[in-house]
């Protein structure tokens, strides 16, 4: 059986994009034939920048409850929080005194973040690549979903585990990447140009899965288009059109070709009602979902067990690294 690990930092709300593009191909894994998928939620790494408490606290349970309401199957997948596996910080010390400081400076996400701190840039900004590799390596993990522009981290994770390996012998499993197959490009909904992103300035610009509905709906009848009229896919002289038409697929599975053929002899309105309704069905489905668990107990349960299993695993490889660098009295 291979075992997938994949992380999730608790940073807000989760939009419509986030969903399609990235969170159902995720959820796609765990219906592969031997594979057991562990999800965590990298709370540690969010602190990498300034978080309120009280948010922080709540966008945790927020996003646990939010998997589960998007289809974590719990006979398929475990999740839990990684601060609550005390063995990630420990490994990740171990790893930051197997790391340089050179091969740590040259990540591209620390040179862009740096950038953008104005009030200072935190260490661990500088060592969170240790910690990642971490929380990897101590579950004999065979496969990480990744994106392109994620191989760097993965890289510098099997760079880490050969290297201890080198030194105090063969320890740790060298993970291979698992190109995630992306999913719908969900574009802002009143600028096509540019990605759905729960940080626009403009709330109308994407639809959080959490949105009310009629909200959610107006947000759809009001996305830009063209004056043009015609519903067709044409991302470069319809982008707004073209956007969606790509959401509409996705949430019926219906080909575009299908849907303009479909709306050929339609208008804006009637194509944006039909998808507004769509959108409404599907969010007021996830949303039921959802808040069935972040008000029951059930949500503690499911991360306990999946803490526990974690522990399990985790502290297993811990002392395994332990016994080999001599740390400790056994």
């Amino acid at each position: 059986m291979k075992r997938i690990l994949t992380g999730i930092q608790p940073s807000g709300h989760i939009t419509l994009g986030n969903y399609l593009g990235a969170i159902r191909p995720l959820l796609a894994l765990q219906n592969e034939e031997d594979v057991e998928l562990l999800v965590f939620i990298a709370d540690l790494h969010a602190i990498t920048v300034p978080q309120d408490r009280v948010a922080l606290r709540h966008n945790i349970k927020e996003l646990a409850a939010l998997f589960l309401a998007c289809g974590l199957d719990l006979n398929k997948a475990h999740m839990f929080i990684q601060s609550e596996v005390p063995c990630h910080n420990q490994l990740g010390w171990v790893m930051e005194c197997n790391s340089y400081i050179g091969e740590l400076e040259r990540m591209t996400q620390f040179k862009d973040k740096k950038q953008k701190q104005t009030d200072g840039v935190s260490a661990g900004l500088l060592t969170y690549p240790p910690l990642m590799a971490a929380d990897i390596l101590l579950y004999d993990t065979d496969l990480v979903p990744v994106g392109e522009d994620q191989k760097q981290h993965l890289e510098i994770t099997r760079n880490l585990a050969s290297r201890f390996n080198n030194k105090y012998g063969e320890t740790f499993k060298l993970p291979e990447p698992y190109i995630l197959k992306t999913g719908a490009r969900v574009m802002s909904l009143v600028d096509p140009s540019k990605k759905m992103s729960k940080s626009d300035s403009n709330p109308k610009a994407f639809i959080s899965i959490l949105d009310d509905i009629n909200v959610a709906k107006k947000k759809i009848k009001s996305a830009i288009t063209d004056s043009e009229g015609s519903i067709r896919y044409d991302v470069e002289n319809k982008p707004g059109v073209s956007n969606l038409l790509t959401i509409y697929s996705s949430l019926t599975n219906e080909s575009i070709a299908d849907l303009e053929t479909k709306y050929a002899n339609s208008n804006y309105q009637v194509f944006k009602e039909d998808l507004a309704n769509i959108v409404g069905d599907f969010l007021s489905k996830i949303q039921e979902k959802y808040n069935y668990y972040i008000n029951s107990s059930d949500l503690d349960l499911i991360l306990n067990s999946g803490r526990d299993l974690a522990y399990h695993y985790a502290s297993r490889k811990l002392q395994k690294v332990y016994h080999k660098m001599g740390i400790g009295r056994y």
